[in-house]
């Protein structure tokens, strides 16, 4: 197996990640030389489509990163593209059935167990034909997430874990709310129950669950829910916050009566 993120999750380890949003290489870079060692590229809801966000695992991995990637989409086009062009770690967005389930798993596996599509020889996936087993091998180092972010998804989670080819499920807590009329507000009680209730499934039946920080509980605290795949920052918002308190700092020093300081380099 190559995919050490896989190998590492399936040790058993907790991993902390941090998004990609800007669909920035350099970004990915950055992040990656500052110690987070796993990066998600979001594609769904970040600036990258998906073919610049395939190129941007490259970049990841060049760091010495490695890459997840968030695809816009469930369709068989999209998840082909995907895994042809060297994903091996994916989320999917906004799983809600079984059949949704089976349907990602069926355009992700070869034959006999899926339906994917063929064209090992020539594709990244398999290094253009380096890989001459690839065909064969290639679901061993995939790593399928799908997300569970709607209440319907919630009650077909255990059936959902049950699908070949599903690895693990990754819990968005912000639709999640908002599937039950209760948008960014992350620490409701029928939030927190609903997300007890994906706790518990995933317990009773081993399998493996991701999610973001926020809604109250830290890294330590969700690991100890069951949560083994952490997303935390995100690009967008570590520039931003940086950004805006220097501003801040700034407008400090040049209000009325502020002492003179001499300036510094900060990056």
């Amino acid at each position: 197996m190559t995919n050490l993120l896989k190998q590492r999750l399936m040790a058993g380890e907790t991993i902390a990640a941090t998004w990609i949003n800007t669909g920035s290489s350099e970004a990915c870079d950055i992040v990656v030389n500052a110690g987070w060692d796993v990066v998600v590229i979001d594609c769904e809801h970040g600036a990258a489509p998906l073919e610049d966000g395939l190129s941007l695992i490259r970049v990841v991995q060049a760091a010495g990163g490695q890459a997840v990637l968030r695809v816009p989409d469930s369709s068989d086009t999209t998840l082909k593209r995907a895994l042809d062009r060297g994903a091996q770690s994916i989320i999917v967005p906004m799983v809600n059935s079984v059949a949704q389930a089976k349907a990602i798993a069926r355009s992700c596996l070869y034959p006999p167990r899926g339906a994917r599509g063929y064209a090992a020889p020539i594709v990244r996936g398999s290094l253009y034909g380096r890989k001459a087993d690839y065909a064969q091998k290639a679901h061993e180092d995939l790593l399928v997430m799908v997300q569970c972010e709607h209440v319907d998804a919630v009650a077909h989670l255990k059936d959902i874990a049950a699908v070949d080819g599903i690895d693990m499920a990754f819990v968005g807590p912000n639709d999640l709310s908002g599937s039950i009329g209760l948008l960014e507000q992350l620490e409701h009680p029928e939030l927190k129950k609903l997300k007890q209730q994906i706790e518990q499934t995933a317990r009773e039946v081993n399998l493996r669950l991701g999610t973001i920080t926020g809604g109250g509980r830290s890294y330590a605290e969700l690991r100890e829910a069951g949560y083994q795949f952490i997303v935390g920052p995100s690009d967008v918002g570590l520039l931003f916050g940086a950004a805006r308190q220097a501003h801040q700092e700034m407008l400090a020093e040049l209000s009325p009566g502020a002492k003179a300081v001499s300036p510094s380099l900060t990056y």
